[in-house]
């Protein structure tokens, strides 16, 4: 069916929200806003340079000063606070085996998203490992990541994506290729249903079914 799949890394491959939403939360002290930690959630999966516009209306200096302050925390202490969902290892392993191509198609920045990847033992399982380009934030837009991932892999007539927000299923579509939404990250059923996932997997179980 398939024979080169996407995946996001937040959210989907690891629960990444303690490390994320103390970032933001970081970068959002710094101008004086204090915000509750469920609020926090939103900023998992797009690019800040998007959300911080959209929900506090920066401008774009306060954006670019924003996401410093967000990298110095989650480059010393936030990429720790971050932990593979459990079966992760073992749903990648067995995908490998049975002869698909694996990639990683993050908003993060290219260099954090292989750190990551690298410390937890699962950059092993990707061919590639595609994220934003270092300094260019408009690289960061999922769709673009996804047109690199694609051009990469040479092969978008059989590809699919998997991630758990509608940036994800839009970002797909964008590029032409079905999407998986799964339910186990941080976007509800209702989000990826509106966005037009193509397929939505409550678990890994059901992911590997789909896939395999």
């Amino acid at each position: 069916m398939w024979k080169t799949v996407l995946f996001d890394l937040d959210g989907t491959l690891t629960d990444s929200a303690p490390g994320i939403t103390n970032s933001v939360a970081r970068a959002l002290a710094y101008f004086g806003i204090q915000e509750e930690p469920q609020n926090l959630l939103r900023f998992i999966g797009p690019p800040l340079n998007e959300s911080l516009p959209e929900y506090y209306g920066f401008t774009p200096e306060q954006t670019v000063k924003a996401v410093e302050v967000f990298r110095e925390y989650f480059v010393e202490k936030g990429w720790l606070e971050n932990a593979p969902y459990p079966g992760i290892p073992e749903l990648l392993r067995d995908l490998k085996a049975a002869g698909l191509r694996l990639m990683v198609a993050t908003s993060k920045p290219e260099v954090q998203a292989v750190r990551v990847l690298n410390h937890f033992d699962l950059a092993g399982y990707f061919t590639r490992v595609c994220g934003a380009p270092a300094g260019n934030e408009d690289g960061a837009r999922k769709a673009d990541v996804i047109r690199a991932a694609l051009r990469r892999s040479g092969d978008a007539a059989s590809a699919v994506m998997v991630g758990d927000r509608r940036y994800d299923v839009e970002g797909a579509h964008e590029n032409g290729i079905p999407c998986i939404g799964v339910l186990y990250g941080y976007g509800s059923r209702e989000e990826l249903s509106a966005a037009g996932a193509s397929f939505i997997a409550e678990n890994l179980e059901a992911l590997k079914k789909l896939l395999l």
